[in-house]
């Protein structure tokens, strides 16, 4: 589907006779469409090096994938249903026509509990923190150990991709951040090779797991039991990974928040129940990962710096661009 075969679905489509109506979230893979009582997800028609949506089977396929990784964590996942074409119509769900696309439906949340928006407003406590490290070390806990082979080559790759963005950098934030960008590739690959034995190491004692992918602020609802949603289904890589690499995102976005105290606290009650942390020099991987976390964000916030339709766009990215680029330098000091 594309744009406006949504904003038609949205405008003349139907779920179980009624129209569908609701508000539309994009983002740069998906459309989500909200209305009183679900959520619709619907893939885009796009591909990159890491992820393809570009066919029909494919799309049905990650949306299946979606539906199963996302049920390990919470139960609004309900169902992937067909969209169709039926007359000059389309609809949402099984029956005659010919299958267009397909959405994830899940069940509609309260907004004003997202854990990002509640951080704005001062409203996360260490309860919160102690509910997610119970929920968190619980699922790390049983998911499936994942005997994938360190590849030390890729690992450095995915970190030096930030230096796509230094010339970019350097003319808008000024040449200290190309320098600072520069160092950080550097320091990222001599400890790769000095700490490649532990993780190696942490792989065969099965630290390494099928986990989320994409543990953060914006893909939490802090209700009573904490519901954590949209895990990455579109490349296994990104999910397969060091448990210790998963709550370094989590913490890192804490600490991108000014929660520091957030941070620790959870930490401290995660590792109460999943002891991944046994020496001095997993204190240090932990905090690589936090750098490495920080390095992906401020490279997605460049790229939308990059693509930025207004001055005021612009400025607010940038800010972002300088703060991840601020963390990742401040990690990585720690890591020598």
């Amino acid at each position: 589907m594309e744009t406006n075969s949504i904003e038609q679905l949205m405008d003349h489509g139907l779920f179980r006779g009624e129209p569908i109506g609701g508000t539309l979230i994009e983002t740069h893979i998906s459309w989500v469409i909200l209305t009183r009582e679900y959520a619709f997800k619907i893939k885009k028609p796009m591909q990159y090096s890491f992820l393809d949506f570009s066919t029909l089977a494919n799309r049905k396929f990650y949306c299946e994938r979606e539906l199963w990784l996302n049920q390990r964590l919470t139960d609004i996942y309900l169902d992937v249903l067909p969209i169709r074409q039926q007359g000059g119509s389309m609809v949402i769900g099984k029956g005659a026509g010919k299958t267009i696309d397909y959405a994830v439906r899940m069940k509609k949340l309260q907004a004003a509990k997202k854990m990002d928006v509640r951080l704005r407003k001062n409203q996360v406590s260490r309860m919160h923190m102690d509910s997610l490290a119970k929920k968190i070390a619980h699922f790390h806990q049983h998911t499936t150990i994942i005997r994938t082979a360190f590849d030390p080559s890729r690992s450095k790759i995915d970190f030096n991709d930030i230096e796509t963005i230094a010339d970019w950098a350097g003319s808008h934030l000024g040449q200290s951040h190309t320098g600072q960008i520069r160092k950080a590739i550097a320091q990222s690959n001599a400890f790769l090779d000095r700490y490649g034995n532990l993780i190696r190491r942490r792989i065969e004692e099965g630290f390494q797991r099928d986990g989320h992918g994409d543990l953060h602020a914006k893909n939490i609802f802090l209700y009573r039991d904490p519901v954590i949603f949209d895990c990455i289904e579109f490349n296994d890589a990104f999910r397969q990974i060091d448990v210790l690499n998963e709550v370094a995102f989590f913490c890192m976005d804490l600490e991108a928040h000014e929660r520091w105290d957030l941070s620790k606290h959870f930490m401290g009650s995660y590792l109460e129940r999943m002891p991944c942390i046994r020496s001095a020099r997993e204190v240090k991987l932990f905090t690589y990962y936090k750098a490495y976390r920080a390095n992906i964000r401020a490279k997605v916030n460049a790229f939308r710096a990059m693509q930025a339709i207004s001055a005021r766009q612009l400025n607010k990215y940038a800010n972002e661009v300088k703060k991840y680029l601020h963390l990742m330098t401040h990690y990585l000091q720690q890591c020598g």
